[in-house]
């Protein structure tokens, strides 16, 4: 057996005097490390409680306590007369101590000790900076928000005296009644007719994505998308193994001609289409091309997924409603968020089709977020019930309108020497088409000079295209002309 004196406890059992946990768990859990990590290898004689208290500097009752710790938790056992020792098998008895670093006991493993699947798919496409400024693809201002009146109904109902001791009934009384809400909202706003059981709640329109792909997408199965296409919404229909096919994108969406050429070659099983203001080009969907995409749905067996990811951003009075409105065979997917226009942690993704559907969709939901946030639900639910959604809807739309126009005025002012853009109808970016002898990534190289970032994802430069998706939902007049004069600035040094 290893003698006790050889090894140099100091080296891997440190005390921080200033922590709110006790000296005598800081030490059990030390040793327990050791134990762990083969450090103290089983069979090994600790020592004495005087010897170990010295070397620690700490009172010998600390010791004493640190090893009846260890022997409840059955780390070592105790022979009178003899010492304590790490609890030993048979076949360790002849092993030597390892020799391993200090960093090895006080640092988590830098890498696994096995191999797994690896994916560039799957590498986060979002950027970060330092700049003061920080362009995006069109995020609403959560400044807007009467945050006070959000955060009053989600701690009241923390705070009702009803018992949450009924587990999943309880839990699924909330959702329905969220659900019920949700649905009576959706129908008022999309011209929808849906009850709550056409209903998934998801976390995120990227969630719904991902299970609406994983439960309806096969290998080698051909998903349509625009040609310009939402960058996530791919990596998701690539990771299920689909083959996408790009279909042209024109003024009027996308291009229904192109759709049923492709149909009469070769089997589809989606087209995924973001019609309301297509991403990134913000351009709507026709309301004939809308009636022929459900005819050809129909025809060739298609599934439609929509997503509507903006759809409460309009801004004039001819909105169109969404293809899910005026399907009539269960052949649309409707995807949405409820409540992007409030702060981050108050949004809801939503799925909506056909009930046999959901159900499935709802088992698969139920492995990846089972519990969901039954507080959150409620809050929104009575949100929607007390009509303060619509209130706050009608109010921050018509800030945004303003916006939208500031900022095409602007681009007008400043930049119509590079660019050209057509207004949108709604959403909160406009899709900016920019002269092909302006580098893209070289002006982001200068605006970042001038303290201003434009992450990669907003542009898009190649043989055919130059342009760039510019949100003005997150930023006030006077930030946006910040903005658009740092553009400027750079343009013209870039210039010389």
């Amino acid at each position: 057996m290893t003698s006790p004196d050889l090894l140099p406890y100091r080296s891997f059992i440190h005390i921080n005097r200033n922590s709110n946990v006790s000296v005598y768990l800081q030490i059990t859990t030390q040793i327990i490390n050791a134990i762990q990590r083969g450090y103290l290898i089983k069979g090994t004689r600790l020592p004495g409680t005087r010897i170990l208290s010295n070397l620690l500097t700490v009172n010998r009752n600390t010791i004493v306590k640190v090893y009846d710790e260890l022997d409840a938790q059955g780390w070592i056992e105790v022979h009178p007369n003899k010492g304590s020792f790490i609890i030993q098998k048979v076949s360790d008895a002849n092993k030597k101590i390892k020799i391993i670093s200090k960093e090895y006991l006080t640092h988590y493993p830098s890498k696994t000790g096995f191999s797994y699947k690896t994916s560039n798919l799957w590498d986060n496409p979002f950027e970060s900076s330092t700049c003061s400024w920080v362009l995006n693809d069109g995020i609403p201002d959560t400044r807007l928000l009467q945050i006070h009146k959000l955060s009053s109904l989600y701690s009241s109902n923390l705070k009702r005296k009803r018992p949450l001791n009924k587990g999943y009934n309880e839990t699924n009384e909330k959702s329905e009644y969220f659900k019920k809400n949700l649905s009576n909202f959706l129908n008022l706003t999309r011209g929808l007719h849906i009850s709550q059981k056409n209903l998934l709640i998801t976390r995120s329109i990227e969630m719904g994505v991902y299970i609406a792909a994983e439960l309806l997408i096969s290998p080698k199965d051909i998903v349509l998308v625009g040609e310009l296409s939402y960058f996530v919404t791919n990596m998701i229909l690539q990771k299920v193994g689909a083959e996408i096919i790009t279909i042209p994108v024109d003024e009027e969406g996308i291009s229904v001609e192109a759709v049923k050429k492709i149909c009469q070659k070769r089997k589809i099983r989606m087209l995924y289409l973001t019609p309301h203001h297509h991403y990134p080009t913000t351009v709507s969907l026709s309301a004939k091309r809308r009636l022929e995409l459900l005819e050809l749905s129909q025809y060739y067996g298609f599934i439609i997924l929509e997503d509507d990811y903006d759809y409460d951003f309009y801004y004039e009075n001819n909105r169109v409603l969404s293809l899910a409105s005026a399907d009539t065979s269960g052949m649309v997917v409707y995807i949405g968020s409820f409540g992007k226009s409030l702060v981050p942690g108050f949004r809801m993704g939503f799925v909506i089709a056909p009930e046999n559907l959901i159900l499935e969709m709802q088992k698969f939901s139920n492995m990846l977020d089972r519990q969901g946030d039954i507080f959150m639900e409620y809050a929104l639910g009575e949100l929607i019930e007390e009509g303060e959604i619509h209130r706050h809807l009608r109010r921050t739309s018509a800030i945004y309108k303003e916006r939208r126009d500031f900022l095409a005025s602007l681009l007008i002012t400043h930049l119509k020497e590079y660019v050209n853009f057509s207004l949108p109808s709604g959403g909160l970016a406009i899709w900016t088409q920019w002269n092909s002898s302006v580098n893209l990534m070289k002006l982001r190289e200068y605006c970042q000079k001038e303290d201003l970032f434009i992450p990669k994802s907003l542009l898009y430069q190649t043989q055919n295209i130059s342009a760039m998706r510019i949100g003005f939902g997150s930023f006030t007049t006077d930030e946006m002309e910040k903005i658009i004069q740092r553009i400027k600035s750079s343009l013209l040094l870039l210039k010389k």
